[in-house]
């Protein structure tokens, strides 16, 4: 009886040990390849312009994806910049979401909004574009968009 007692604790054992590697490699390996971690995409370089505006004034937000070299923008409506928010409440934007325009190979955002107190404020937001690589890679990716609106007086 003792003997077939231990027996069944070593194998519950063995069995979290064996249930707590896999949940660490699984956790790692989302890490890792996470989406919407810093890298760089591969298809697009990322250009965002910091705005300083009087609180209370309209103004705009210019960002650009460039297009790599071997891969091509692909022509959707669906090219835009969602999901714009302010750490605080310094930032009012226009729209909640924007779409590109395609200026000479360049996904061009234009993001209104208004300052609505004084300091330095960060947003941020997420392009959700595509493209297309070599003949037989097309996807949709996202991408953060990070910049910093100051109000001034």
């Amino acid at each position: 009886m003792l003997f077939s007692h231990a027996r069944t604790n070593s194998v519950v054992v063995r069995l979290h040990a064996i249930s707590l590697a896999f949940l660490i490699a699984v956790g790692v390996a989302f890490v890792t390849t996470g989406t919407g971690r810093s890298e760089e995409s591969p298809a697009y370089a990322i250009e965002v312009s910091d705005v300083t505006a009087k609180v209370g004034e309209r103004t705009v937000m210019q960002a650009k994806l460039h297009i790599r070299d071997g891969y091509r923008i692909l022509q959707s409506y669906n090219n835009r910049v969602i999901k714009l928010s302010a750490e605080d409440d310094g930032v009012a934007f226009e729209q909640e979401m924007v779409r590109a325009k395609i200026e000479e190979d360049v996904l061009v955002f234009a993001v209104p909004l208004r300052a609505t107190k004084p300091g330095k404020h960060p947003v941020n937001g997420v392009f959700r574009v595509g493209y297309i690589h070599d003949t037989d890679e097309m996807a949709m990716v996202s991408l953060r968009l990070i910049a910093s609106v100051t109000g001034t007086e």
